[in-house]
């Protein structure tokens, strides 16, 4: 049994507090397209919360930018949302489309913690500079994608930038960090981003690790490799999972294959070792919702529905 399996077991004989965050990933528009505004981002919380089998233990929600979208520097829906469903989060701001928009994602943080006060900054778990910018400067992608990464001085400049912008507020002292694959963070070249990140946000999807034996066998221990990889490079740093999951659908991966058992098989093996014991962001509460996502691949514990459903596809009780 993993150590942390047994931190998990003991972990309803300690105070509450002690307990780490549990929640989903939250994007800014449904799977078409279309955006989403305040009711929409509250069904999901609800949901989330009332999921059969996980004892209202969701609770958590991460984001990945801080602007409404339609706008062009107006908080998110989802604060008032989170607020009026007492939903902690992991904020989000987007940080590899140029200066101009991280200053837009400033303007957008600073205005809600002036708007909503301690309301709203009372449930910041984190705020993550970026999500997987660095990767997106890799070989990896740059030979398939044309979506830009970001640098990691810029990352470590953006950094310094939210920590003066919330200097003297009621979000000075929450956790700034960054959310990236764990080959990012294994990858020297980016040390300036640990050392200057209080929390290192960890996505691994052993699903995609194809050049590995990557079957639904395998994803435990993959997973757990690449978590301790990290761990080993964050040093003193905490290590969150900000990203994993295995998807219901889409097309074979090397050896794995995307179906609604294997998801079963990767929660009840991976998941109910960490979740509880580690702060964890699961992918996804619902990505197929009204149409799957693009590329067929779709990872949602839930399917299409509005509001989500509160009953899951599989098994989610630990």
């Amino acid at each position: 049994m993993r150590t942390s399996t047994i931190i998990t077991a003991l972990l309803p004989l300690l105070p509450s507090t002690l307990a780490a965050y549990q929640g989903f990933n939250y994007a800014a528009t449904f799977s078409d397209g279309s955006i989403k505004q305040e009711a929409d981002y509250a069904n999901d919380f609800t949901s989330a919360k009332q999921l059969v089998g996980t004892s209202g233990k969701f609770t958590s929600a991460r984001l990945y930018t801080m602007i409404q979208g339609g706008s062009t520097n107006t908080p998110s829906g989802a604060i008032q949302a989170a607020i009026n469903t007492q939903t902690t989060l992991l904020l989000g701001m987007w940080a590899s489309a140029g200066d101009a928009s991280f200053a837009n994602e400033l303007t957008a943080l600073k205005s809600a913690i002036s708007t909503y006060g301690t309301a709203f900054t009372d449930l910041i778990a984190g705020i993550s500079i970026g999500s997987e910018d660095l990767y997106r400067l890799t070989p990896a992608w740059t030979a398939t994608n044309s979506d830009p990464g970001a640098e990691p001085a810029t990352i470590v400049s953006y950094i310094g930038q939210v920590r003066s912008a919330i200097a003297g507020t009621g979000a000075a002292g929450k956790p700034v960090g960054h959310v990236d694959t764990w080959t990012a963070w294994v990858n020297g070249s980016n040390q300036a981003v640990i050392d200057a990140s209080d929390f290192l946000g960890m996505d691994a999807y052993p699903y995609y690790e194809n050049t590995k034996p990557n079957s639904i066998a395998n994803g435990n221990a993959t997973f757990f490799s690449a978590y301790d990889a990290t761990v080993a490079a964050a040093g003193s740093k905490k290590v969150w999972v900000t990203e994993t999951g295995w998807p219901i659908a889409g097309p074979t991966d090397g050896a794995a294959v995307a179906s609604v058992a294997n998801a079963e098989t990767y929660w009840s093996e991976t998941g109910c070792s960490i979740l509880g014991d580690i702060n964890t962001w699961w992918f996804t509460l619902q990505d197929a919702s009204p149409v799957a996502p693009a590329g067929g691949v779709t990872f949602g514990v839930v399917g299409a529905g509005k509001p989500p459903p509160t009953t899951p596809l599989y098994d989610l009780s630990c």
